[in-house]
């Protein structure tokens, strides 16, 4: 399978990026985006070339490191997937692939396609957890959750972080990334003492890092985990909740 590759070099955060143009013969339909980056590293490498750099950990779709964007879309063409877990066969012989950081006034570059996503951390800093005695696992058994709300939790929880939503949004809004964590804590009931605390909190660091929503949508097309574009709505929800509530909330 030949490719052609245009892929973003910068050298660090106050130089200069540029695309750097790279032919490739040998790819195979099976290869993660990764580990075409990987086969590309490893000849550079071989021939004395600084290799191009990118994030990455797990390669199972779970730890949300590899973000990168594919001709202009997060991760890459296929629907719902990280990068670690986009194959060539989405791609057609010949094709040019533009393979770049990720694009976001929030996510500074760093090095090549590695993007500091640090603003990511601080929303949840700020209230992306229980920090009240949880007890030990048999206790667990004792507080009741029905089936629909510990689903609904469930399938918010599986936000990965990966912060494709903020490089899809024309906007750069983070609301699907914090709505999701908002409506995973929301349903569960150690997540209730702090509710109201934690969506003031996390709305407002939020705000600060992030652009407005104006919901477009894109950030539900290309998220990896699948979270529905009803997770934006839980930002002004929780938030109107915890204003009518008070601050003893």
């Amino acid at each position: 399978m030949k490719l052609h590759l245009e892929i973003w070099r910068q050298a660090g955060p106050t130089r200069e990026g540029h695309f750097e143009g790279i032919d490739v013969d040998d790819a195979e339909e099976q290869m993660s985006i990764l580990e075409l980056l990987d086969h590309i590293n490893d000849k550079l490498i071989e021939d004395n070339k600084e290799p191009f750099a990118f994030a990455s950990d797990c390669r199972e779709g779970i730890c949300g490191t590899c973000g990168l964007m594919v001709n202009g879309r997060p991760h890459g063409a296929g629907q719902n997937a990280p990068a670690c877990q986009q194959r060539l066969f989405n791609y057609k012989d010949g094709d040019t692939l533009e393979i770049e950081p990720m694009r976001s006034n929030a996510f500074p570059v760093v090095k090549d396609m590695v993007v500091d996503r640090s603003a990511l951390d601080r929303v949840m800093q700020q209230g992306g957890y229980v920090s009240i005695m949880a007890g030990t696992a048999p206790d667990a058994d004792t507080l009741h959750v029905n089936h629909e709300a510990a689903e609904t939790a469930l399938d918010h929880a599986a936000c990965i972080g990966c912060g494709a939503c903020v490089a899809a949004c024309p906007n750069g809004a983070a609301h699907l990334f914090t709505g999701a964590k908002l409506t995973h804590l929301a349903h569960l009931p150690l997540g209730q003492e702090e509710r109201g605390k934690r969506a003031r909190q996390m709305v407002d660091e939020l705000e600060t890092n992030f652009g407005s929503c104006s919901l477009y949508g894109e950030c539900a097309d290309v998220c990896p985990a699948g979270i529905p574009l009803t997770a934006v709505a839980a930002v002004t929800r929780e938030r109107a909740r915890a204003a009518l509530r008070g601050k003893d909330d």
